[in-house]
């Protein structure tokens, strides 16, 4: 079980706060599918490549990508049938 929670909305915040998840140990961190619905992303394999850029930029500027990238696998619901 997902034991991450969103921080409470507010009109004020950005979407990027919005989507913000802390996890039980207080550490901050956010989902790329949160952040492909931001930038309407109807289809999440289509944002893939974004992040593949981002990985990219975050390489060649000099930084570790595992200290900013983390692949896990989210559990979504598909149509009507349990999650996949």
């Amino acid at each position: 079980m997902n034991k991450d929670k969103n921080i409470s909305t507010s009109d004020s915040m950005s979407p990027f706060e919005r989507i913000r998840r802390t996890n039980e140990a207080g550490f901050e961190h956010w989902s790329s599918r949160d952040f492909a619905s931001i930038f309407r992303y109807t289809d999440y394999r289509n944002f893939e490549s974004v992040i593949g850029k981002a990985r990219l930029s975050c390489f060649n500027s000099g930084h570790r990508i595992e200290d900013h990238f983390v692949d896990i696998t989210e559990m979504v619901i598909i149509g009507g049938w349990p999650l996949k």
